[in-house]
């Protein structure tokens, strides 16, 4: 069984991961998921979706500053980026729960903020679904036994997350754009 803190750092790791990489750590996905046999994920016929495109038109820079701006956001307002720094193994659990409370509660407020999120299947988790043949590999991960052609059923374990809108403030035109947060000098 995987210990309650643990899961909480697997849980702030994923979203940040699916928020700017849009896929989940390779180690957190072994950690959690134990197929009964490789994954094979069926081809995709057709062109890219249409984020991978614009992603792909925009600038290097212009996207690692973007993540690095989203981070700023949640290390500004919810302190996340101390709280992930920080070796929390010595606090007792009562602590770290009311800790933990506040930086959900105004980290997520940033999200809400900032960014409109849908989820990608939109039934119920542990319900029956059928994938039909095409899906997106980068939008539906096949775990399991995974065996044949699609359609194919099974059940819904996450629904997933995708941006649906981005409503970031503009980029500072200075040096700081790679800032998540300034160091503070306090003077006598």
């Amino acid at each position: 069984m995987i210990g309650f803190w643990e899961r909480v750092v697997f849980a702030v790791r994923c979203s940040l991961s699916i928020l700017f990489r849009a896929a989940i750590p390779d180690d957190v996905a072994q950690r959690l998921l134990k197929p009964a046999a490789p994954v094979q994920q069926a081809p995709v016929a057709g062109a890219p979706a249409v984020s991978r495109l614009k992603e792909a038109e925009r600038p290097a820079s212009d996207t690692f500053d973007r993540a690095v701006q989203m981070l700023a956001l949640l290390q500004r307002d919810g302190r996340l980026i101390d709280f992930l720094a920080e070796d929390i193994s010595s606090y007792p659990d009562a602590q770290l729960g009311a800790a933990v409370r506040t930086i959900h509660e105004t980290c997520r407020h940033v999200l809400d903020h900032y960014l409109e999120l849908e989820p990608i299947l939109n039934s119920e988790e542990d319900q029956p679904v059928t994938v039909e043949a095409g899906f997106d590999p980068a939008t539906i991960k096949l775990i399991g036994n995974v065996a044949g052609e699609p359609p194919v059923r099974g059940l819904l374990r996450h629904k997933g997350w995708r941006v649906k809108e981005v409503n970031l403030p503009p980029l500072p035109q200075a040096a700081g754009r790679r800032v998540i947060a300034p160091a503070e000098v306090e003077l006598p």
